[in-house]
C-alpha cells in the first residue's frame, strides 16, 4: 500500500494505481485519512475525537476512532487541511501526532 505523508497544508491523494479505486457517482476518488492522536483512554474519548473530526471536516464519512490503536480514520472526497484537523484535536485536549492519506479501496465480501 502506498501512503503519502503530510508534507504541506493539505492531504493530497496518491496517484491512481489500478482499477480498484473507489469512485463516487460524481466520479471523485475517495480517500481514507488515518490520523494518529494520543490521550484517548475510554470510549467517550473516541466519541469526542469523532465529533471534532466531523465538525472540522464536514465532508468526513465513516468516522471511527480507536483508543487502543491511537488513531482515527475517515473517508472524504475533498482535500483535507491538516492544520484544521490538528487544531480540532488539540482544542479538545488530545495530542495530534500526524495524519496520512491513501486511496480508499472498497473491499468486497471476499476481499
Amino acid at each position: 500500500q502506498s501512503f503519502s505523508r503530510i508534507t504541506g497544508r493539505s492531504l493530497r491523494p496518491p496517484a491512481e494505481g489500478g482499477k480498484s479505486v473507489s469512485r463516487t457517482a460524481s466520479g471523485m476518488i475517495s480517500r481514507q485519512i488515518i490520523m494518529t492522536a494520543s490521550g484517548m483512554i475510554c470510549g467517550m474519548c473516541e466519541t469526542h475525537v469523532c465529533d471534532a473530526i466531523r465538525k472540522a471536516i464536514p465532508s468526513a464519512k465513516k468516522v471511527k476512532a480507536s483508543r487502543s490503536k491511537k488513531e482515527a480514520t475517515f473517508l472524504t472526497e475533498d482535500a483535507v487541511d491538516a492544520s484544521l484537523l490538528e487544531a480540532a484535536i488539540k482544542d479538545i485536549g488530545y495530542d495530534y501526532l500526524g495524519a496520512e492519506s491513501e486511496t480508499y479501496k472498497k473491499r468486497g465480501l471476499f476481499g
